[in-house]
């Protein structure tokens, strides 16, 4: 066949082939009856398919990590998306949007339905709320003054806090956080993408504290 002819993959599973788990069993509690019947083209790993969408953030809540995300939304940053699909990916407690409340989740891939994401009107509120959880703000930003990720351990529980694309952190974000790291580049850009920064922190933070 020519590579012009080749179909992509199918995504997930057809309708369930076989016995069902015994009735009232916690197996059976957990699996979505539509779902059996249609098949699951969710975008969920195969341990959870025909998984009801609340057993698999339940199931998630008992192993999430402790580090949390804020991002800044003064500009509708596109990025927020593709954050939340990457915070999803590392298990984080919490994703927190400061600023507006409205964010384009095109780039979530669906991954918002199984990621707790909280709003914050302005980074006073955002400071108010992790200091009544007794977790430190960590910047991520390359204005002077940030001491290099890749040397820096982070905090076991956290909020990493990232900016807008372009201007990075504001003002009042960079003088709320305890601490602030940036990521060393090499190359002639001023700055990276924020959602590939966002990813390069987590990442950071997953081969820091993490069980693999």
């Amino acid at each position: 066949m020519a590579d012009s002819d080749q179909q992509p993959p199918t995504v997930g599973v057809g309708p369930w082939v076989g016995d069902l788990p015994a009735a009232g069993s916690a197996e059976a509690a957990r699996l979505d009856p539509n779902l059996l019947r249609d098949g699951d083209r969710r975008n969920v790993v195969d341990a959870y398919r025909y998984w009801r969408h609340e057993a698999i953030v339940a199931d998630l809540d008992t192993r999430r990590h402790p580090f949390h995300v804020a991002i800044e939304n003064w500009q509708h940053d596109l990025n927020i998306g593709s954050v939340v699909r990457t915070a999803n990916a590392f298990l984080a407690a919490e994703v927190h949007i400061v600023g507006r409340r409205r964010w384009n989740r095109r780039g979530a891939m669906v991954t918002d339905r199984y990621q707790h994401v909280r709003h914050h009107g302005d980074v006073e509120a955002l400071t108010a709320w992790a200091h009544a959880a007794d977790l430190p703000l960590v910047g991520v930003d390359n204005q002077p003054g940030s001491g290099p990720l890749e040397v820096t351990p982070l905090p076991y529980a956290c909020v990493l806090v990232f900016g807008q694309e372009g201007p990075g952190l504001s003002a009042e974000a960079r003088a709320a956080c305890s601490m602030r790291v940036s990521i060393t580049q090499f190359g002639s850009t001023r700055s990276i993408n924020a959602g590939a920064a966002a990813a390069i922190a987590m990442h950071a933070w997953v081969r820091k504290h993490a069980e693999l």
